[in-house]
Order: structure tokens, then sequence, then C-alpha cells
């Protein structure tokens, strides 16, 4: 893989992974209730998951979720009912700032490692990044050189790129938060909610078919 290939790939990764999505929506819903800092979890948890997508891929589990339709559903199933969740709980918060919290006191159930674990599940259970990245990824290999490497290469800069993203928004959120105080948190956490929601729905319709 030369740097013109990895350069067009990252800018088509780029794009895709900038469109608002449920990793980034949690980012902006974290880095509002939390602020960036302790946002960090949460992007080190979808991080994670960019490795796990990448090495899924390269040992072939897009092409058979791409041909089973049990295993596609399995995995569709699971990654809808747990965005609804998570899009459920942000609509029946009251918000999540609590502005006469000391400093580095952790919230309630923002524990690094839950925060780390939601944006996990949510990103490594949506058929849709395995399907996509079955799709896109082959296309930038060299099927005459080493594969491994070149994959190594293309998750490196594929979880950058989500890093980088994902900071962006919670900066967005813990920013939006400062200008406008508790109430932003409050409506940040209907409009990630509704999102999400919106996201589970598209997903439990979504079929293979539609690749």
């Amino acid at each position: 893989m030369n740097t013109a290939t990895l350069l067009v790939f990252s800018f088509v990764a780029l794009v895709a992974i900038a469109t608002p999505g449920p990793t980034v929506l949690l980012a902006l819903a974290n880095g509002s209730r939390f602020g960036v800092r302790r946002s960090l979890p949460g992007m080190l948890g979808a991080v994670a998951s960019d490795f796990v997508l990448v090495g899924a891929v390269a040992l072939g589990l897009g092409a058979l979720l791409a041909a089973s339709e049990f295993w596609f559903s399995v995995l569709k199933w699971a990654g809808a009912a747990y965005l609804a969740w998570l899009g459920i709980r942000l609509l029946r918060s009251q918000g999540g700032l609590d502005l006469s919290r000391q400093e580095g006191e952790v919230p309630s159930g923002a524990t690094p490692r839950a925060i780390f674990a939601k944006s996990f599940l949510v990103a490594v259970t949506n058929p849709k990044g395995y399907l996509f990245c079955s799709a896109l990824m082959p296309q930038f290999i060299d099927p005459g050189a080493a594969q491994w490497p070149q994959y190594a290469a293309i998750g490196i800069v594929f979880a950058s790129l989500d890093f980088s993203v994902m900071l962006a928004y919670a900066v967005i959120g813990a920013r939006a938060v400062k200008l406008l105080r508790q109430r932003a948190v409050l409506w940040l956490d209907r409009c990630c909610g509704g999102a999400l929601l919106a996201l589970a729905g598209s997903l439990a319709f979504y079929r293979r078919s539609a690749n």
C-alpha cells in the first residue's frame, strides 16, 4: 500500500466517520454531561472496536455476515436493542450536569469502565460497520503484498480519524454546556436520545440486500 492509496482511504473514511452515527452521538452527549476529559474512555472504547472491526474484516467476518441471514440478524437486533436502550435512557434523563459537583468527582454511573463499555458495545454490535468496511477496505489492499501489515495501517488510520472526530464532538458538547449551562445538557440528551432511537429503528429495518 503506497502513500497515495492511504491518503485516498483516509479521505473516504473521514467522510464516513464524520457523518453523525451512534459513537459520535455518544461522544457529543458524554462531552456535554461529563466534560471532554471524562469522555476519553468512551473514545477509547470506540477506537478498540475499530481494531476489532478491521481485524474481523481481515478474517472475513464481514463476508460471513453478508452471506448468513441468521448471524446478520443476531448482530443487527442486538445492536438495535442496545441503541434503543441508550436512546430511551437519554430521553428520560433530567440532564446529567450537576453544577454543584466538586471537580474530579465522578458522576453516578459514569465510571471510566462504564463509559468505555457503552461506546465499545455500540460500535461492535453494529453490522453496518462490518458490511461497510468489508466493501470499502479490501479495495485499498494490494493482493500482491502481505495482507496484515496493510490492514494494520488501515486500522491505525481509521482509529486515529475516529478518535479525532469523536474528540471534536465531545468538545462541541462541552462548549455548548459552558455557554448554555445545565439546560443545554437536558436538550442535548433529548436530541442525542432521539437520534439514537432513530438509528436503532433504521438498523432494525436494515437488510443485507441494501448493500
